[in-house]
This record gives structure tokens, sequence and C-alpha cells, in this order.
């Protein structure tokens, strides 16, 4: 265990698709489909109903709606590092063994469970799901898949290895729409894409915050706080930090990059096979003072990557922006239109597409004149019966979801090497996929793999 007491190429988008780069998208498709569900071979004490015997840490927010979706599976352990999080979880499954530490739980009901749902803070990702990977439990854990490079890395190593079904926790990775757009980019909608833009304008700066504060407050009754650090560096407790406000601190989450990206940037990830950035460059507001980059993220940056030539496909530029940072306007948009909160713009040499959020909802070429003219093509990917409910069939038939962690965790490291970026603003850095290092600032590379605090290990 982890701790010292317990155990696709773009289709050349032109008139003329070539084949075998469509082939290799619908072999993809045909992979990723779900068929009926049925039990085979699997690893717990699967109930005479067929149903899934499922751990569910983290169960308060998030968590919470991850736990409905799977309601209709046996929920048999239930876990929060705070009980006042987990009291509805709790009341809700009463028959549910309920746990603290997941490490406590994975001892007592290791042999009893097939698959684990992850829906706590980022930084506590990776240790909980590869203890449960190395017990042989299938996996869904929320996005993005861990805190840091190196943790993407290992859990999606170990999941090949260990033959796992996984999944990430992007949602709209299952919705009709990103699969339209798929399509709609396949059949040369806008030609050959060379490059896009991505946003979110949220900003997860903590209010009043650019450092930890000094102060230190009372621990609620109802939390482990010790555990609540898991393998993060000590520090007293503030209720600056929780619930939900993790997100916006270096120790504990990934700011917007890390908790959008894998939607935002999902769509054209699939559609163009984007695979690994050789490049990327941040620049961000209010963001010189090293301190404060140690501690918090900016209220807005831009994040610009560059993807290589791959396949069939030519090189591809991604800008993401967010918080202050606003995404460029296109001149085809109606004066009367707006750009959505959250969404992309994807540009070719034949015109643009505009999405929005999750799934690439709404994706339409623009203007919406040439939208209207275009003849949308046949359904060539597989439609999913929804993120949850295919990775639960996928458990059952021994099929890989869509989103699981081959995918899923390339499309993290994307994001966290935005994050990454954000370390050294101003700074382009080159960036070697297969030595999992940047190969012109040293320095850089000490984040891939930040140390955990005395007693945890991945």
């Amino acid at each position: 265990m982890n701790s010292p007491t317990h155990s696709g190429s773009l289709v050349a988008c032109s008139s003329a698709v070539d084949v075998s780069s469509r082939r290799h998208f619908l072999q993809r498709a045909a992979l990723f489909s779900i068929v009926a569900p049925h039990v085979l071979g699997l690893h717990g004490a699967t109930p005479p109903s067929g149903r899934l015997n499922l751990a569910c840490v983290g169960i308060g927010g998030r968590g919470g709606d991850n736990l409905s979706e799977m309601a209709r599976e046996s929920i048999v352990a239930l876990c929060d590092v705070d009980e006042q999080r987990g009291a509805k979880a709790r009341e809700r499954f009463p028959k549910a063994k309920f746990f603290r530490d997941y490490r406590r739980l994975f001892d007592q009901l290791g042999k009893e469970i097939d698959a684990v749902a992850v829906s706590t803070p980022d930084h506590t990702h990776a240790v909980i799901a590869m203890a449960a990977i190395q017990l042989g439990k299938d996996v869904y854990c929320e996005k993005p898949l861990a805190h840091s490079l190196h943790e993407v890395r290992r859990l999606t190593e170990a999941a090949r290895e260990k033959g796992v079904i996984t999944q990430l926790g992007n949602q709209g990775h299952s919705f009709d729409s990103i699969r339209q757009f798929c399509e709609m980019v396949w059949a040369g909608a806008i030609g050959t894409v060379t490059e896009v833009h991505a946003w979110c304008q949220n900003s997860y700066r903590p209010r009043g915050f650019r450092v930890r504060p000094p102060e230190v407050l009372p621990v609620p009754p109802t939390l482990d706080w010790d555990l609540w650090l898991g393998p993060a560096a000590r520090r007293p407790y503030h209720s600056v930090y929780l619930p939900g406000t993790w997100r916006g601190w270096v120790d504990f989450g990934t700011g917007i990059l890390g908790d959008w990206t894998c939607h935002v940037v999902d769509p054209v990830f699939w559609a163009l096979n984007l695979g690994a950035p050789s490049s990327v460059e941040a620049e961000a507001d209010e963001y010189d003072d090293p301190k404060v980059r140690a501690e918090t993220f900016p209220p807005g940056c831009i994040i610009r990557y560059e993807f290589p030539a791959r396949e069939k496909r030519p090189a591809v530029r991604l800008t993401w922006h967010d918080g202050s940072r606003k995404a460029p306007r296109p001149p085809e948009l109606e004066p009367n239109r707006e750009l959505p909160g959250i969404g992309a713009l994807v540009i070719g040499d034949r015109g643009k597409i505009l999405y929005g959020s999750h799934g690439a909802g709404g994706a339409q070429i623009i203007p919406k004149t040439k939208n209207a003219a275009f003849v949308r093509p046949a359904q060539s990917i597989a439609r999913s019966p929804g993120h949850h409910a295919e990775w639960l069939a996928a458990c059952k038939s021994r099929k890989p979801a869509g989103s699981n962690f081959q995918y899923g965790g390339a499309l993290t490291e994307v994001a966290l090497l935005g994050v990454l970026a954000l370390r050294h603003p101003g700074q382009k850095l080159l960036w070697d996929s297969q030595a999992r290092r940047v190969t012109n600032l040293d320095e850089a590379n000490a984040w891939i793999n930040p140390p955990y605090r005395s007693g945890w290990t991945l």
C-alpha cells in the first residue's frame, strides 16, 4: 500500500478523405463500443444478480453525483475523510460499510469488491487509484486523472499491466455531440485543421488569498485533516482550502487547466488524434512572484501548445485561454451572437467550427448560413449508453471504455503540461513525451514528479 501502517489522425480534411486515417478512427470507435452487459471473469464476489460490488471513495459533491449514476450496482463500501460530507450518501446506502481511510477499506473488503470510483481532490487521485489497480480492481476516476505528470504515466502503465477496466470522469466524452463533431471534422466540414482556441472564463484563484493564510483554525470534528492532506506536504488546517476551493491551491488542485481541459479539449484531442505536444508556453496575469506561483493559480492565463504533424494531418497550434484572458472573437460570428463562456473554436482552411463546454456541445460551422448548407455525414462512431453506464458495462464485458486511462491519461498530460508551463511563465518548454521530460529547462523537470510527504508512496 502507500503508507507505513497499511499495507486518430485528422482525415486530411479535404474533399478526398484519406482511407487509412478513417479506418484508424473507425477501428478505435469499434474498440470502444459497448456490448450488452454480461458477467465475464469478474474478480470480486459478484452477487447472483450480476451487479458489480462497488466501493466509492469520496462521496460528497461530485462523488455523490457519481454514486447516483452507479446506484443500480451493489454499493458495498463508502469512504470519505469528512463524515459530514459523506452523510447523505451513508443515509442513501445504509447497508454499505463506511470508512474514513481508503486503505482500511481495501484491507478489509479488498476481496469483496469488483470496482472502485475515486472522486476525491486531485492530489489524492493517484494513490487511491493505484491502490485499487494493484488489487486488480476496475477504476473510475474523476478528472484530471492525477496531480502530476509522473502520477498520470504510472497509472496508465499500471492499468495496462493489470488489465483493469478504467474510465476518466470527463463525461462529455460519451455524449453524442462529441461523436457528431468528430464525424463533421473527418468528413472535411472545415478542411484541414491547423489551429484551435479553447477557453474557460472561470477563475479558481482563492478569494482574498495569494499565498497560504497565516492563521491556524481548529479542524472541524467531522474531518480527518491528516488523511485529507494525504501525500501533500503538511500544513495547518484552514477553511480556505475546502470544500471545493482546493482547486485553486497548487498543492491540491490543478486550477482551471486541470478541471476543464479534459472537457473542452477532449473533442479536438479525439478528432485530430493530437497525442502529445512538442512544446508548451504560458503567459499569466499577476504571477511574477515565485511565492505566489508555489501556492495558487493566476486570475488568468494563456497556454500555447504545439502538436507536431502526425500520420496524415499537419501540425496543430492549440491556444488555451482562461479567467481574465479572453479568447479572440472570430469575424465570422454574427454580431448578435456571443462566444460561450466555455468552449472552443476550431480553425480549418475552409471554415471554422464553434462549440461549447462538455463534449463539443452545440458544435456548428460559423456563420449559421454556412452551417445550414453543410450536409451532415452518416454516423460512423458507435453511440454510448452514457459515461458511467459505459464503464459499468465495460467492467462486465471486459472491453475497454471510451475514455480509459490510456486515452484519458494522455489527455490529462496535456492539461498538466499547461500547469507545468505556468511554473515558468514566458519560457517555451520543449517536451519529450517518451522520456517524460523537458529538454531545454532542466529546473522544470522538478515539477514532473513532486515529492510526497514522508510515509506516502505511489
